[in-house]
């Protein structure tokens, strides 16, 4: 038998602010504004982070500017009692679901009390390992289905998770059993200093779907509609035993790839100035300009009512006690076997 697919993308908000009304998803007008302040709240938040890095208040951070749209539109389609299983980059989607901001600047700062979420949200913490996060959320998601639960997992990656042999046997998982999970492939262009075209010879990343038996899609990562209804149908799909969908948001990563990397050194500035007009903030904002959605004192006070939750945050992530250095012993397992008892009465 001869296997065909054909690579589906999506596109609805170009970047003129002009939408597709035939595929526009039915968001009421509060919804809309509801993403274009997360969207600024994110955003300030990235760049917050990035300041209390350079001052040494926080280790070291990757900034998720430019990806503000992959990371929020997708967020929004998801329950809290959906397992989420984050990369080092989606603090926007920390934020979407509710993600106490202070604990992530809490984690940043090296402090991993952070990353213990808040009850009733089944989100993962940061994962730095590239590409390890994909089997946890096959497995959640394979658990799920045992359980009989309507709960989806879903998984975020970059470009460079899918040259992992991780990725592979996650999706080869996920396609035999038909599991309840979405991956997305927030397509950035840059594996660290690795861009796309030395990755893989595919002509997208979403196709690789299809060699696992289950659906992929390309979708325009910088237009949060087209997030947001690709992901929204993915997880309907899920919910209801259609099995995985990979997701691949074709974006662009516009700083560093942490405050650790100088991406100065491997591209130029001309790619990343071509990709300035394509931002997300900014085309949602002319979309709903033309709607009558926005105006100079809305965004005013947008940016004021995000600028002070974010202080208000790092008032309280640096006012927090140290952790007890025991720690370190108490949470590595449920019940510390007799060999880490002794140690930590020994330290």
């Amino acid at each position: 038998m001869t296997a065909s697919f054909e690579v589906k993308s999506l596109s609805i908000l170009n970047e003129k602010g002009e939408a597709d009304e035939t595929l526009m998803p039915s968001l009421p007008d509060d919804d809309i504004k509801r993403i274009f302040e997360l969207m600024v709240l994110s955003r300030t938040f990235d760049e917050a982070a990035l300041s209390l890095q350079r001052e040494g208040r926080i280790g070291t951070y990757a900034s998720m500017l430019g990806q503000e749209a992959s990371q929020i539109g997708s967020a929004l389609a998801f329950e809290k009692s959906d397992w989420i299983f984050p990369s080092f980059r989606e603090m926007a989607v920390y934020i979407t679901m509710g993600y106490p901001m202070y604990m992530l600047l809490q984690y940043w700062s090296g402090d991993e009390r952070g990353a213990r979420a808040p009850a009733g949200l089944n989100i993962f913490p940061v994962c730095v390992p590239v590409g390890t996060q994909i089997p946890h959320a096959v497995g959640a998601s394979m658990a799920a289905k045992y359980k009989g639960d309507k709960a989806v997992a879903c998984c975020y990656f970059g470009d460079g998770g899918t040259s992992k042999g991780d990725f592979h046997e996650g999706l080869n998982m996920a396609g035999v059993f038909k599991l309840p999970v979405v991956f997305i492939c927030q397509n950035n262009q840059w594996a660290i200093s690795v861009p796309r075209r030395r990755q893989s010879a595919s002509k997208t990343l979403s196709q690789k779907a299809y060699s696992y038996g289950f659906e992929g899609i390309q979708v325009d990562g910088n237009d949060v509609f087209a997030v947001y209804k690709a992901t929204s149908e993915a997880v309907r799909k899920a919910r209801g035993g259609g099995g995985p969908t990979l997701i691949e948001c074709f974006t662009y990563r516009m700083s560093d790839h942490t405050t650790a990397d100088d991406s100065s050194k491997y591209r130029s500035n001309e790619e990343v100035e071509s990709w300035k007009p394509k931002d997300p903030l900014l085309r949602l904002k002319l979309f709903m300009e033309k709607k009558g959605l926005w105006n100079e004192q809305y965004q005013k006070g947008v940016e004021e009512k995000s600028k002070t939750a974010v202080e208000q945050a790092i008032r309280k992530a640096e006012s927090l006690s140290p952790p007890e250095p025991a720690d370190m012993f108490r949470y590595a397992l449920k019940s510390p076997t007799p060999r880490q008892a002794k140690e930590m009465e020994d330290f």
